[in-house]
């Protein structure tokens, strides 16, 4: 490979760029494709299927908040009064369905086990409460919509629905809910309603995945009737496809409209059977996604899983009313085998309260920076002395999941807590690829900070040996061929998993073709990050 020097790929490194999604170095876009703003705004996961179907939200505002700030501001609510129970090797979720005042707290409990996992792929498997038909649907759209945001579906979904005893196309008859003159959802003439057009059971369980796991694809499936032999067939199908950053959710409240002592009995037999993998203990009336658990329970004993209660409750807790209640259950999938990482990253450097000082440092200069207001002043004498340190860093801004703004340096120029504050002003307003921040936005905004290592030149005989050198969700890249120069953070790893895609996207993002990467002129540095 050629041996450009340091001090090249330092002084190009030295310039603010963004690392977290194409723009730096990147060559104006051909006539007919989006600018760099409007790619930017996209998810990176979004460009394996152009959205243009969205299935939109029936039951926001009846199940759930239907404005987007509140409903961000009751989903963070209950997750921070949830608890994380220490599971490992998470690998499928059984979570309630009812509106958020009566089965939310549950369901939180969770989604909550859910943080700071490298979750890429969510299948959320529903009942059908509306829809009469057999098998399981899989809706031939481009993405779900809650007032968060949209969900882009993963390719898998369209490869799934190919596969008996999936389906796109299920003949079936639906029954509109009492309450659909209320939704937001404009209905469709009378006739063309879809299995998945008013079914809650799904939809209510989104944005706990998008607060939690911020961007991911979702493989949707809604079960109409189904026998044993259907639902094993099911599970043979999700098992084969499944991977370590996939997880199962199976969506279902408990036993219905009895008194609590009642209920508590038959949930009580409901859940062991749950934890016991045993399919056959699940019984109608004890639970209305007993289709979607039972498949979860045969991909879980084919693939060696055990499963967990985390919560239970029933609707009188919440309401009072036990006379006639509802049942609600948050149950863990794990694997008890799975392996560690053979490589990782650097362990954490900065405590939970220094984090916290420099997320808090870089709102409020962002804050300031967004009103026209007076920065906050960073005297070094009041920071401790690995924060007043000279650090490379990067801060990211993401609105509703998606990138807003992401600006740093990739070596060491300024004080960390400068600069942070000078990253978050220039993340705020001058990343080209954005308009700039808005005080209208401010409420929706979240700070992400990477603090670097220094890049190391990573040497290698060949493109394979490229390849087989990098270590993905640890190394951040650097690709320099000539005068162009690129990078992405090590987080860019959860969209692009691929070696091959990272590095030729990477490439694309240095305004050069995808494979200037294999290139003899190609050089290559290597840092990790510690991200909060």
């Amino acid at each position: 490979m050629a041996r450009n020097g340091w001090w090249r790929v330092a002084a190009a490194a030295a310039i603010a760029l963004g690392g977290c999604g194409r723009g730096a170095g990147q060559a104006p876009p051909a006539v007919g494709q989006p600018t760099r703003q409007e790619a930017a705004q996209q998810s990176p996961l979004h460009k394996t299927r152009p959205i243009k179907t969205v299935r939109e939200a029936a039951v926001a505002g009846l199940f759930y908040p239907g404005q987007e700030k509140d409903l961000a501001r009751e989903v963070d609510r209950l997750l921070a009064a949830a608890k994380p129970a220490g599971i490992k090797g998470l690998r499928g979720l059984v979570a309630p369905h009812a509106g958020y005042e009566f089965s939310g707290p549950t369901a939180a409990i969770a989604y909550k086990q859910l943080e700071g996992r490298p979750i890429r792929t969510v299948v959320v498997m529903s009942p059908s409460h509306y829809a009469l038909f057999e098998g399981a649907y899989v809706p031939n759209v481009d993405a779900y919509a809650t007032p968060l945001g949209r969900i882009p579906l993963a390719p898998a979904a369209e490869t799934l629905a190919g596969t008996r005893p999936f389906t796109a196309e299920p003949a079936c008859r639906v029954m509109r809910p009492p309450w659909w003159r209320q939704s937001p959802l404009e209905a469709p003439p009378r006739g063309e309603d879809k299995p998945d057009t008013w079914e809650h059971s799904l939809e209510v369980q989104l944005p706990f995945l998008q607060r939690v796991l911020k961007e991911f694809e979702l493989v949707p499936v809604e079960f109409g009737e189904a026998d044993e032999a259907a639902v094993e067939a099911a599970a043979k199908v999700l098992a084969a496809r499944l991977d370590d950053r996939t997880l199962l959710v199976a969506s279902s409240d408990l036993s219905h409209q009895l008194p609590q002592e009642t209920a508590n009995k038959l949930d009580t037999a409901c859940i062991e059977a749950i934890c016991k993998l045993n399919p056959g203990g699940i019984a109608e009336e004890q639970a209305c996604g007993r289709v979607p658990i039972r498949t979860l329970i045969h991909v879980a004993r084919q693939k060696g899983w055990k499963a967990k209660l985390l919560d239970y409750r029933t609707s009188g807790d919440a309401s009072g009313d036990r006379s006639a209640v509802v049942g609600y259950a948050a149950i863990a999938f794990f694997d008890e085998q799975e392996r560690p990482a053979a490589e990782a990253a650097p362990s954490a450097e900065f405590t939970p309260e220094e984090r916290k000082l420099l997320v808090e440092l870089a709102r409020r200069t962002v804050e300031a920076a967004v009103r026209g207001r007076e920065l906050p002043e960073v005297e070094l004498a009041a920071w401790p002395a690995k924060m007043a340190a000279p650090r490379a860093c990067f801060v990211t801004l993401n609105k509703s999941g998606q990138l807003r703004g992401c600006v740093g340096h990739l070596v060491p120029q300024e004080p960390l807590v400068r600069a942070v504050s000078q990253n978050a002003v220039a993340a705020a307003l001058k990343d080209t690829r954005f308009q700039p921040v808005t005080p209208a936005e401010l409420d929706r905004i979240e700070i992400e900070i990477s603090v670097l290592t220094i890049p190391r030149r990573l040497e290698f005989q060949s493109p394979e040996d490229l390849l087989a050198k990098l270590r993905p969700r640890v190394d951040g890249v650097i690709l320099q061929v000539g005068r162009r120069l690129a990078t992405y953070l090590p987080q860019v790893w959860e969209k692009i998993p691929d070696k091959e895609t990272f590095m030729s996207e990477l490439a694309e993002k240095a305004g050069l073709p995808p494979s200037a990467w294999k290139s003899p002129e190609a050089v290559v540095l290597t840092y990790q990050a510690e991200v909060f």
